[in-house]
């Protein structure tokens, strides 16, 4: 079976820094990865370097056996529509209302009318548990956690067959963490998405990802089954599942 993203060797440095180092990486279609690893590791490079947001410096980024690598700035738009994105900030326009930001791709790259997006917008709004009279809100009205609902809705809004979530539980508190957990569960199985997710946080690392990975200055380090990650018998890994402050990773500490 083709893999739905396969990353083969793939580097990107910042000067003298490597940032990834080498990732090699296949994500079978409708399957929860979830990367781990501390801030500054690749995570978002990474991310960044699978949507053509950065540029590769070597190595192949495959979506659907197809090397985006090397296909024209005019082709890529149809790679990306396959996309759908949840920023970690939510990153929702506060002059738009709740509806249009869940409605913004389908009205600006699908050209839906706009009756037919808000439509839309509001039915996806429901499969995260907001109701009709959201749609109307501005972002700044919404609670953080709200605010994180609408940014999963927009994410789905256009029916990507890849989701892309960048640390979907940062700065929530732990009920609500994983009420997004949930949705995420629930929006990734019914739709058939593959996922790809970044973070930190465990709980919810366990909770989404069929797989986990480990990156480590700019290395996957451990892959494996997201049960068993607490018995991965890595030190790096055991260290940051722990939290533990000894152990091989060294926090770089200025004085």
């Amino acid at each position: 079976m083709t893999p739905k993203i396969a990353l083969r060797d793939v580097r990107k440095s910042f000067g003298p820094k490597k940032v990834l180092d080498g990732v090699t990486l296949d994500i079978a279609p409708k399957e929860s990865v979830v990367v781990i690893g501390g801030s500054g590791t690749g995570k978002s490079v990474l991310i960044k370097s699978i949507i053509g947001i950065l540029l590769a410096d070597s190595g192949t980024i495959e979506v659907d056996g197809q090397d985006v690598t090397q296909i024209p700035a005019s082709n890529r738009d149809a790679v990306n529509r396959k996309f759908g994105m949840l920023f970690q900030g939510g990153a929702l326009f506060d002059s738009l209302p709740v509806w249009e930001n869940v409605a913004f791709g389908l009205i600006q790259r699908d050209h839906l009318s706009r009756a037919d997006a808000k439509e839309r917008a509001i039915a996806t709004l429901a499969k995260v548990g907001l109701n009709a009279d959201v749609a109307m809100l501005s972002p700044s009205e919404l609670s953080g956690g709200m605010q994180k609902r609408v940014g999963l809705a927009r994410a789905i809004a256009g029916e990507p067959e890849i989701v892309f979530f960048d640390e979907p539980t940062t700065g929530l508190d732990p009920i609500m963490a994983d009420v997004i957990n949930e949705l995420i569960i629930a929006c990734v199985k019914q739709q058939g998405i593959t996922a790809l997710s970044i973070t930190h946080d465990m709980h919810s690392a366990r909770k989404i990802g069929d797989r986990i990975c480990m990156l480590y200055q700019g290395k996957l380090i451990w892959t494996g089954p997201a049960a068993d990650v607490d018995k991965s018998g890595n030190p790096f890994v055991e260290q940051f599942v722990h939290g533990a402050a000894e152990g091989p990773i060294k926090m770089q500490v200025r004085g």
